[in-house]
């Protein structure tokens, strides 16, 4: 928790004026007990009803000054812990929004949702406790013995032994407790995570009636998360008895050797009942303490779980002088590359890659399902770090230039395509956030985005849902095409950003790239051989390596894997 303290530090002074309110809370609350035994010992034994009235009117006006000093108090506190946990979630996000897939992939997204979330209201929370609850319950245990102790040290030693005693009780709690709540975390990253795939494919499961199975899986999960918290609520239930237990004897004893000391003459019966306040109040506070140090173990393992994300150091190192000049002419070499996504991995998944793509060259790749077709493209805007060689554009290591430089160059269109909830017209911007509608109508125009856009009711302002919710898979794709293409990048990758467009558009798309990007090196994978038949050169991948490059007529020339390829889709027809 130490390490978080930095983003306390901005709200010092609300951190600071909390507990200075309570402790002025927890003063004027330990008088009421005294003044209430010298009401009893004197008022009452006197019979004197001007000393019971005004010292009732004290008790009043304490009671009052009691509520500004927890209403206080209670403001800060929310107020600093409304703010830390605000910086808390944004360094959060900021650290997540650096990572490389590779992070992303070690951590899971379900499972940074949580933290970023769930263990953030935690340590709020805690923030809150630490702040009010924390601190007043020290206080008044302290204050509290004080006073006992002023009124009769005999009786004082009863609490001396049972206070020991407490603690112990507090410190086992936390032992047992700790590991329980990490896993109960743990438990709801995978809750959390069954939850966000049925979300996010909850058209597949209508599709393929896999609903009664997606609930028996939730159904594990959830009851997963049940039983350890079970168990853990099993383990704080204990504690409230037991201090009950604690408390009552106290009491008892206090009442059974009180009286003794009345007999003798050493007590009477006012400071009896202020001493048993007193004790009442120590106990409680011990029992808020108690279940205050459960609530810091729970928090305590969110807290570990926040510093690993904040503290984990990512595999892509930064360049200490990055490169930040403007990429002006997309010359891609790959020398000697090979990359695996885990050092754990026995084999490569691309191995000894060397390619140079020109200026204004487009570039066709093909291959199997897990050739490593998306994995080289990847390496090209950094999205994964090579594991032996390098990748250069004009002739400089990609882990030299600055990321933004390298990406701001760089126009991607990713397998998987994803839009954001918002208009299509802001879709379209996020590729150039200043995009004007001229050069947004012309992205649209070269991914035959406007094919649709023109005649639909609200044109660029079509509304989309989340993922793209509301248009077909065709549209999605050419709109993220002009996403890519808004920004005229120097690089343009198309990761098989076509599948769901029919050959005729597809052909329109090409032309349109060709005609309006001319002097942008293009890199096209593809799954479809007739995506592939204009492009300058073609390169087949088979297992991580180049097996064929060279242009359509080459390759058939060839008669390997590339004119299997063809016969498989195209058949034999026009080869002659």
């Amino acid at each position: 928790m130490i390490k978080l303290l930095k983003y306390m530090k901005p709200y010092v002074k609300y951190a600071v004026a909390a507990p200075l309110l309570m402790l002025s809370e927890v003063i004027l609350e330990l008088q009421q007990p005294r003044l209430m035994g010298n009401i009893i010992d004197i008022g009452i034994a006197n019979g004197d009803m001007r000393y019971i009235i005004i010292t009732g009117l004290k008790m009043v006006g304490i009671a009052l000054l009691l509520s500004f000093g927890t209403g206080g108090c209670v403001y800060f506190a929310a107020k600093a812990s409304q703010y830390f946990s605000n910086d808390l979630r944004t360094a959060l996000f900021e650290k997540i929004q650096s990572f490389s897939f590779s992070s992303i992939d070690h951590f899971r997204p379900a499972s940074l949702i949580t933290r970023i979330t769930n263990d953030v209201a935690q340590l709020q929370h805690l923030v809150v406790l630490g702040l009010r609850m924390m601190t007043r319950a020290p206080l008044i245990c302290i204050g509290g013995f004080i006073m006992a102790a002023s009124l009769n040290f005999k009786l004082a030693l009863i609490l001396a032994v049972v206070l020991p005693i407490l603690i112990g009780l507090i410190i086992f709690i936390i032992g047992k407790s700790f590991p329980l709540y990490k896993v109960v975390q743990e438990k709801l990253d995978r809750v959390n995570s069954v939850m966000r795939e049925n979300l996010s494919g909850v058209r597949v499961i209508k599709a393929f009636v896999r609903f009664d199975y997606e609930k028996k899986r939730f159904a594990g999960a959830n009851d997963e998360l049940m039983e350890i918290s079970m168990r853990a609520g099993k383990l704080i239930a204990w504690a409230s008895p037991i201090m009950m237990i604690v408390m009552n004897a106290t009491i008892v004893a206090v009442l059974w050797f009180g009286g003794y000391l009345l007999r003798a003459g050493e007590l009477n019966i006012g400071k009896i009942v202020a001493f048993i306040n007193y004790s009442t109040q120590m106990l409680h506070a011990f029992t808020m303490l108690a279940f205050g140090f459960i609530f810091i173990s729970r928090a305590q393992a969110s807290t570990v779980r926040i510093i690993e994300v904040l503290d984990h150091k990512d595999d892509m190192p930064r360049s200490e002088s990055p490169v930040k000049d403007e990429i002006k002419n997309g010359i891609i070499s790959f020398e000697g590359v090979s990359f695996k996504y885990s050092p754990e991995d026995k084999e490569n998944t691309l191995d000894n890659i060397n390619l140079t793509i020109k200026p204004g060259e487009t570039v066709a790749i093909l291959g199997e399902t897990g050739s490593g077709k998306t994995t080289l493209v990847s390496l090209i805007p950094r999205l994964y770090d090579v594991t032996e060689g390098r990748v250069t554009i004009d002739g400089i290591d990609v882990r030299d230039y600055d990321c933004n430089t390298l990406r701001s160059a760089i126009g991607m269109v990713l397998q998987d395509t994803v839009l954001f909830s918002g208009s299509v017209s802001d879709n379209i911007k996020w590729g150039k956030a200043d995009a004007t509608d001229e050069e947004i109508r012309r992205a649209a125009e070269i991914s035959q985005a406007s094919e649709f856009l023109d005649t639909a009711t609200e044109g660029y302002e079509t509304v989309v849902g989340q993922r793209g919710v509301g248009i077909s898979g065709g549209q999605k794709q050419r709109v993220s095409i002009a996403r890519a293409v808004v920004r005229n990048p120097k690089i343009l990758i198309l990761d098989d950003s076509t599948s769901a467009i029919d050959v005729m558009t597809e052909y329109k798309i090409q032309n349109m790239l060709k005609e309006n990007l001319s002097d942008t090196t293009c890199i096209i994978i593809a799954q479809r051989i007739s995506s592939a038949l204009d492009a300058d050169r073609i390169i087949v991948m088979k297992d991580g390596a180049i097996a064929e490059q060279g242009t359509h007529s080459e390759l058939i020339a060839l008669g390997g894997i590339y004119l299997d390829i063809y016969k498989s889709q195209l058949g034999t027809e026009g080869l002659e």
